[in-house]
């Protein structure tokens, strides 16, 4: 009776374990309100400046279809500068710097909070290497009312999505475009409804998952095996290969001191250098060797040795990755790439503006 009920307890008091499944992705993003109407109007209002306060940034600035629908650049620079990904460049006597995070694809970020076998719910989805908001719609307003990103010194933050509003007024064609009123809502409604429109559903990972054995090579299912017996499923899974919870990894925020920030996806990796919150690992053999090293400090840390270390999330002492773990695991993470993706851009936008 004794050892049952110790048992029990010990049960009870437990930490939950995570989910370590991956999966293939749905085929579709799409809502019942996202019809062709809406979302050519939300391709447009994507790369359209006259978003931006100072009318030379737009959503595609630093999510441009070049660069896997990010900016290949270690972390973005939004107004008073020039150009587009790595060549974008900070204006003569430019005072705003480079923001401090690295800027995520939005490739697939219609699919952002989804996890094996619970209901997906987009008005929830994450956003953000700081899951600071949530759904695509609310996403979108965000870098209009940041400073460094959208806003400027034009207008103050809470002027600036009014301000976007009443330029949006002033054109004929958004006018015609939005049919009724023009509002933040709509506007937001129809970009976020373009951006279910860019996912990529179908890699060899995909098919491979949903029952194609020829989709991917014995190497690359030998890779799949390492990957989860290394322990990467333990954050890097669901559909997304993420969990979209928050962990600490012994990287700070040197803007915020923040620690702790949301697993990214694995998917098309191939597409979105540089990697890791604040874009310092160009290649996949660095971020391998940083979780190599990482192993190694959070076995020193949590067996109480150097405290002055930032801190570490408790799941790195699951992980075992070896060396010779790295060149499978990237062949397994090669699957997650797709080239099938939309990368074309309007001729023009209806504010003229470029």
């Amino acid at each position: 009776m004794f050892t049952t009920l110790v048992v029990i307890l010990a049960a009870a008091t437990a930490e939950p374990q995570p989910n370590t499944q991956i999966e293939a992705l749905p085929k579709s993003a799409a809502l019942p309100g996202d019809t062709p109407a809406k979302i050519a109007l939300g391709r447009l209002l994507f790369f359209d400046p006259i978003l931006s306060a100072t009318r030379d940034v737009a959503c595609a600035t630093c999510h441009h279809p070049q660069h896997g629908w990010a900016d290949g650049r270690p972390t973005p620079l939004g107004v008073h500068a020039r150009g587009i990904g790595p060549a974008r460049k900070r204006v003569q006597g430019a005072t705003f710097l480079p923001l401090t995070r690295n800027t995520p694809t939005i490739l697939n970020a219609a699919f952002n909070g989804i996890e094996s076998g619970k209901p997906f719910e987009p008005a929830k989805s994450p956003m953000f290497w700081d899951n600071r908001v949530h759904s695509l719609e609310a996403q979108a307003l965000a870098p209009i009312r940041q400073r460094e990103e959208m806003r400027g010194d034009v207008c103050r933050e809470a002027e600036a999505v009014p301000a976007m509003v009443e330029r949006l007024k002033s054109i004929p064609e958004y006018i015609k475009l939005f049919e009724t009123e023009i509002t933040a809502e709509k506007v937001t409604q129809a970009i976020a409804a373009y951006e279910r429109t860019l996912i990529t559903p179908d890699t060899p990972f995909d098919r491979f998952m949903r029952g194609d054995k020829t989709a991917m090579t014995a190497e690359q299912q030998q890779g799949m095996a390492a990957f989860q017996k290394a322990g990467c499923a333990l954050c890097h899974n669901g559909p997304m290969l993420s969990d979209f919870k928050l962990h600490a990894i012994g990287l700070t925020d040197s803007a915020t001191n923040r620690h702790e920030f949301r697993t990214p996806s694995l998917r098309n990796l191939k597409h979105t250098a540089p990697y890791m919150h604040h874009g310092g690992s160009t290649t996949l053999d660095e971020v391998l060797l940083f979780y190599d090293r990482l192993m190694d400090q959070a076995a020193e840390t949590f067996e109480g040795g150097d405290t002055t270390l930032p801190p570490l999330d408790p799941l790195l002492r699951q992980m075992n990755m070896l060396p010779e773990d790295h060149a499978p695991i990237k062949a397994f993470l090669e699957t997650l790439n797709s080239d099938a993706y939309n990368k074309t851009v309007p001729e023009g936008v209806p504010s003229g503006l470029k």
